[in-house]
């Protein structure tokens, strides 16, 4: 019976690596592929490149303005003209032209220091861009990371159940040759019939469940839905973490408090620009001017003019309906709606981390409970199915030990899995998580 089952073991092994015989994807490279093609991290890096450009000093306001300008045009006109002494002038279609071009210089030189305040806000802004970037990379790569593992555990439980189909099959056999033998009953072996069936039904579901995962998968790598493969099977949980070096890496690292934090910053770079309404504004001016017009009708029958234009212009506002004091105080309440911010999005964070922490112990705690589960349960199995072999025991104990053996692995696999969702959970939250 010992080498039936070696057999049946080898025959299982050359059936899964069948089933899985297709392109063999690694965690990292599942990673590598999700930061180069997915959607979401292209949109993001736009974001951030147009952030980076809106960084200039001319943005800002710092730089002066040039303009150039030309205009031209004329008229054609029926005249009459009576001069003083009664003498009447008349021209007909008395034609008229104009044509002006110029440069023109607008330089602020001082505005209370509201261009320096907007060019730290969008220095600001440019950094909230890089920090929404890290965010969407956290949570793709979480999303991969988990994804994976899904498809890692799925892959076990086909296995599993492809495993039980084989013992069922081989206690119909079994039945089916006590029956030839006189020592079975036809029920025994329809009984056998009817449970070969179920895992069968169970076996397809999971190679459907399977599918679906990788298609799933495949989307978060943004490449074709219908491309087959493998994962490696092995959940591995780091065991290491530690609750306060996690604390201290979240209050560094989380984009969540960055974001916040930039946004208080800005918040005050904005009562600053409003502020600059209190100080005069104060700009320099000049330019080229070139302007050439004939008039048949007129004194001059032709004008040129040309030359340069400078001047300094101050203007202060003196009352605007108390809208500067108005704009002051609700500037005022923005930075302080951004400190609650802030700090409430400080304890949200610490909370999931806390809570994410104490899932994280637990489920530690589980997998080595339902390890030593799953041994037992496979021990029981064998002896169980020995038992049957020898007819020393009734189908029903056969199916039930079978039924606890497959129990005990699915429970082994999903806290494993949990258990690695709970530390992927406390390394995105700290900002620590890579493809490690």
């Amino acid at each position: 019976m010992k080498h039936f089952i070696f057999f049946i073991a080898i025959w299982i092994a050359s059936a899964n690596q069948q089933l899985f015989a297709q392109e063999k994807l690694s965690l990292q490279d599942a990673i590598t592929i999700a930061l180069q093609n997915n959607y979401d991290i292209k949109l993001v890096n736009n974001d951030v490149a147009i952030a980076k450009n809106n960084v200039n000093l001319g943005n800002a306001g710092i730089l002066p303005v040039a303009v150039g300008s030309f205009s031209t045009g004329g008229s054609r006109q029926n005249t009459v003209q009576t001069q003083s002494s009664g003498t009447q002038r008349k021209t007909d279609g008395a034609r008229s032209t104009n044509m002006s071009y110029g440069v023109g210089l607008d330089w602020t030189i001082f505005d209370g220091f509201r261009m320096f305040a907007n060019y730290d806000r969008l220095k600001a802004l440019e950094q909230q861009g890089q920090i929404n970037l890290k965010a969407q990379l956290l949570t793709t790569i979480s999303s991969v990371i988990t994804g994976y593992y899904n498809l890692a555990k799925q892959q076990q439980l086909v296995v599993a159940s492809d495993s039980a189909m084989d013992v069922s099959n081989l206690r119909l056999k079994i039945a089916n040759n006590k029956l030839e033998l006189g020592r079975g009953s036809k029920l025994d072996v329809l009984s056998a019939k009817v449970d070969y069936n179920t895992d069968t039904s169970t076996y397809l579901q999971q190679k459907n469940l399977l599918v679906t995962y990788m298609v799933t998968l495949n989307q978060l790598l943004a490449r074709d839905v219908n491309i087959r493969f493998s994962v490696n099977d092995q959940i591995d949980i780091d065991r290491s973490l530690n609750y306060t070096e996690l604390v201290s890496q979240t209050e560094q690292l989380n984009p969540d408090l960055q974001n916040a934090f930039i946004n208080k910053k800005i918040a005050e770079l904005n009562l600053k620009q409003v502020k600059a309404g209190r100080y005069p504004q104060v700009s320099l001016n000049s330019g080229y001017e070139f302007n050439r017009s004939t008039t048949p009708t007129g004194f001059n029958t032709s004008l040129r003019a040309n030359g340069l234009t400078y001047g300094l212009t101050a203007s202060i506002n003196i009352f605007n309906g108390f809208l500067q004091r108005q704009n002051e105080r609700n500037a005022k309440i923005e930075i302080s709606s951004s400190e609650l911010t802030l700090t409430k999005t400080k304890q949200d964070i610490i909370t999931q981390l806390t809570s994410a922490y104490q899932n994280y112990n637990t489920y530690l705690e589980l997998v080595k409970l339902e390890r030593g589960n799953v041994d037992i349960a496979r021990q029981n199995l064998d002896i169980t199915l020995e038992k049957y072999r020898l007819g020393s025991i009734a189908p029903l104990e056969l199916r039930e030990a079978q039924r606890n053996a497959l129990d005990a692995n699915s429970r082994y696999l999903e806290i494993q899995y949990q258990a690695k969702l709970a530390e992927i959970a406390l390394k995105e939250l700290s900002g620590t998580l890579n493809i490690q």
